[in-house]
């Protein structure tokens, strides 16, 4: 057929429209792609997808959420971002700021933030510290900013107590003020001057009283505790303001002071700093890393012995400590003729009970009224282990468990018959199928 002149415009006018639908095609999906963003995982056990859990705890969230990542290396700054796209590709009101620690002292210095680096995850003005950011850590951050209930934090007052208002370097208004921000109220009780403990508190602190407790206090505290209340008790050494609690608890004190070898390789002249850096298993050092510090402190011993209390160690001294009973001057050493005894020391336990109505008291006794205090709040993985503490005390604990995605392996496991056929079919089988094939087509071609 001869192409003329209007046959030759008729095709050009054809591709030309058929080549504006095609654009105009991939235009409107490359804007639908941005209006309505999907996603499809085709990674071995969706490794690049949010785990069900996940997306049903950011299903309640409501409110946006603002992530300050304070991390310095970009390596991980990019699996972090990685990490967060997943969420904000479920919940896009996610904000992201990653910050510098050495570009930004001061931010790093009012969030505690240490040479490792943290993540500080906030929701509706409350906030909760992550040091290793993964998704089971990020999504039980976010269920615990979720909660909306209110609880009171009470501290018993009147007796020399390290108070929570207090600006002392003994007193505990860090701790106070970090409380209010994750939505825990504070409230400071004299109980001379009330009948009861009041009914909204969550939990009792009884930090190191400097004078006795009259009797009616006494008998009000311990009806308090009988009755299932939850209690955050610190003491001291030679501090016996306390011993009637513990007794109803099942705790005795071991005499003397904890003394740590250790505490020197830390730059740490005096040996009655214990530091602490493992952790027995339990809820509330579950994935705690961070080294703690507590000054003069004393051991404590569990006598479960019908005790209708269960009790799990919570802090230990190491194996170079012991409790000295003498005076700490000079060249102190281990004396086993006396009352002291060799570490690992337990100077803290968490107990539980179960109550009639199927509610659980909790319970956490401290041999150190100082690791909370303003002078050493700051110190390392203090604050997060008090949170820690008062988390699980007022049945905050609330835990997702997700499942590791594990790659499947990419290795073949064959018998040796199995391996025996195939290195005869590759060396035997193979080759003589090409050369017979061969010689078939030498011989079609030659006849030909």
């Amino acid at each position: 057929m001869k192409i003329n002149r209007h046959i030759h415009q008729t095709l050009r006018l054809k591709s030309f429209l058929v080549t504006s639908v095609l654009l105009l095609l991939i235009i409107a999906a490359a804007w639908l792609s941005l209006k309505y963003p999907a996603r499809i995982d085709l990674s071995a056990n969706a490794n690049n997808t949010l785990s069900e859990a996940s997306i049903k705890v950011l299903g309640k969230l409501g409110q946006p959420i603002r992530i300050q990542a304070f991390i310095r290396e970009a390596t991980l700054r990019q699996q972090i971002k990685q990490l967060l796209s997943r969420y904000q590709y479920v919940k896009p009101d996610i904000e992201i700021q990653f910050i510098d620690p050495t570009q930004s002292p001061e931010q790093a210095r009012e969030h505690n933030i240490g040479a490792q680096g943290a993540v500080i995850v906030e929701y509706q003005g409350r906030s909760e510290k992550i040091h290793y950011l993964d998704e089971t850590s990020l999504t039980n951050a976010l269920l615990r900013l979720a909660e909306s209930r209110e609880r009171w934090i009470t501290f018993l007052g009147g007796h020399g107590e390290r108070s929570p208002s207090g600006q002392a370097n003994f007193d505990l208004s860090l701790f106070g003020n970090e409380l209010e921000k994750r939505g825990l109220r504070a409230q400071e009780i004299n109980l001379t001057q009330l009948s009861a403990i009041p009914d909204n508190s969550s939990l009792l602190v009884l930090s190191d009283p400097a004078v006795d407790l009259l009797d009616g206090e006494m008998e009000l505290i311990a009806d308090y505790i009988g009755a299932g209340g939850n209690i955050l008790l610190m003491t001291d050494p030679d501090n016996h303001s306390l011993d009637l609690f513990l007794m109803q608890l099942g705790i005795t004190t071991l005499p003397g002071k904890i003394v740590d070898k250790r505490s020197s390789l830390y730059g740490i002249e005096d040996p009655t700093f214990v530091l602490v850096g493992e952790y027995p298993v339990h809820a509330v050092t579950q994935g705690f890393r961070n080294i703690t510090v507590f000054p003069i402190t004393v051991a404590l011993a569990f006598e479960a012995e019908d005790n209708e209390y269960r009790a799990a160690p919570l802090l230990n001294s190491g194996k170079e400590s012991w409790n000295e009973t003498g005076p700490i001057v000079g060249k102190i050493r281990f004396d086993g003729d006396s009352d002291e005894r060799e570490g690992p020391l337990d100077f803290a336990f968490a107990l539980t009970r179960q109550l009639d109505d199927g509610k659980q008291q909790r319970i956490i006794v401290i041999g150190d009224g100082d690791f909370l205090s303003n002078a050493y709040l700051n110190n390392v993985g203090n604050l997060d282990l008090g949170l820690r503490m008062v988390n699980w005390l007022t049945n905050n604990d609330r835990f997702i468990d997700i499942p590791s995605k594990v790659v499947p392996g990419r290795t073949l496991q064959f018998s040796k018959p199995a391996i025996a056929m195939i290195g005869f079919g590759f060396l035997l089988l193979l080759p003589g199928l090409f050369l017979l094939a061969g010689i078939l087509i030498w011989r079609k071609r030659r006849k030909q």
